[in-house]
């Protein structure tokens, strides 16, 4: 054992003084290296960092959450031309599936795609405003969370009460240190009270709740009935735990389709979604974006184990005369093997933790610009799996190199070498 020992101090030794008496070829050689692994490992760390942030806003979310639209939220069977006819779903819906429905916590009614507003108070404007109308249990369903005031209740919202409800930021543009609960605004032309303002989100796949404001349902329909075809609307489903979701939606399927007259052999003219489903769908886009960075990376990572076989081929061929010297004294294959093989892994390894090195003071800049809203994260796992790939690739490289060089004849080595 200690003369194993003894050959793996030794040869790491000579590898050491090899790469030391060349500089910039070592250099050259962890260039491709710290690249390949740079590449990866950003790419990683992005998409983990993302995937993160993003699991954190739905956290709040219940998977089983259910959209009833005329509109598919994912990869649909049924014709454009027939989608395009789907009528959309009605408030009248919404009142009808609420009373005829057992199993959810709460449902509410959201009118989709309306234009931006402009809200004023006093002197300050605040133009392209995204406001929702949208029933009062949407607090319960969306997990929105308020720190000041309260959200609108049910009578208010059955009443289309003027009341609104801000998001963080909206507030602090429109009010700055003012209490904002109780003073009245203007939006869509007329006067409301605001109730309520919510606690921070934080960015949300480039959208943020902060920005936002809520107003109730028939607020909005009582002065906008959106035309002969109606309202762009939504009916939103929060299940009860533990329910049959599979049963739960084919009872929903059954009551829209008694209240619109479907027949037996027609198919649904509305499309029935949940957050699960999206959930499965951001994963399956996470996965496909990792898969495409092994790819890209892939490339730098082998450009890179070629340069280190290169380098060490050359190492090889200028270092012959003294493989021959040294197999001359005793030297036996493995040490000149175990010489080379830890030369390779060294340049891969110092190319792999200087490519970590940057991907790590990269993740704390970005975090630094982007603050609570966006957090870069370079987990353990990403660098253990730095470390692993710069050693498999110095490993791999060197070990051709390694052999050819264990296997030289001393006699030849020194001949070829003078």
């Amino acid at each position: 054992m200690l003369v194993y020992l003894r050959l793996f101090k030794e040869s790491f030794a000579f590898a050491l003084n090899a790469l030391r008496n060349n500089k910039l070829r070592t250099f050259l050689s962890l260039l491709g290296i710290t690249i390949g692994i740079f590449s990866i490992i950003a790419i990683l760390a992005a998409v983990d960092s993302l995937e993160r942030n993003i699991a954190d806003k739905l956290s709040g979310l219940d998977s089983n959450t259910i959209y009833i639209t005329n509109i598919s939220f994912g990869p649909t069977d049924v014709p454009k031309w027939k989608r395009d006819n789907f009528p959309r779903v009605s408030y009248d819906e919404y009142e009808f599936i609420s009373r005829n429905m057992d199993g959810y916590e709460a449902m509410a009614f959201a009118v989709m795609f309306i234009p931006p507003e402009s809200i004023k108070y006093e002197d300050v404007t605040l133009n392209n405003i995204a406001i929702e109308p949208v029933s009062n249990e949407v607090d319960q369903i969306n997990n929105l969370k308020v720190e000041k005031g309260r959200f609108y209740n049910e009578a208010e919202s059955n009443s289309g009460a003027p009341v609104i409800v801000l998001g963080h930021a909206l507030a602090e543009e429109l009010f700055g240190t003012l209490d904002p609960i109780g003073k009245r605004i203007r939006a869509f032309g007329r006067k409301l009270t605001v109730v309520g303002v919510l606690e921070k989100f934080g960015d949300f796949l480039g959208d943020t709740p902060d920005e936002k404001a809520w107003v109730p349902v028939n607020f909005y329909r009582s002065f906008n009935n959106g035309g002969s075809e109606g309202l762009m609307g939504a009916i939103v489903i929060k299940p009860e735990k533990n329910v049959d979701m599979a049963a739960f939606q084919e009872v929903l399927s059954q009551k829209m389709r008694q209240y619109r007259g479907i027949k037996p052999e027609e198919i649904d003219d509305f499309f029935i979604s949940n957050i699960g489903g999206m959930k499965s769908a951001i994963d399956g886009i996470f996965a496909t974006m990792n898969l495409a960075g092994w790819v890209i990376s892939g490339f730098s990572l082998l450009v890179g184990g070629f340069g280190i076989a290169n380098i060490m081929f050359v190492s090889v061929k200028e270092r012959t005369n003294l493989i021959g010297i040294q197999k001359s004294l005793g030297a036996k294959n493995k040490f000149i093997l175990f010489q080379f093989l830890f030369e390779a892994i060294i340049l891969a390894l110092v190319g792999g933790l200087v490519g970590l090195a940057i991907v790590w003071l990269l993740t704390l800049v970005g975090s630094q610009f982007t603050g609570e809203d966006f957090e870069f994260v370079l987990s353990f796992g990403n660098m253990s799996l730095g470390f692993a790939l710069s050693t498999l690739i110095g490993l791999l490289s060197g070990v051709l190199p390694a052999i050819t060089a264990s296997r030289l004849d001393p006699v030849e080595a020194i001949r070829t070498g003078m």
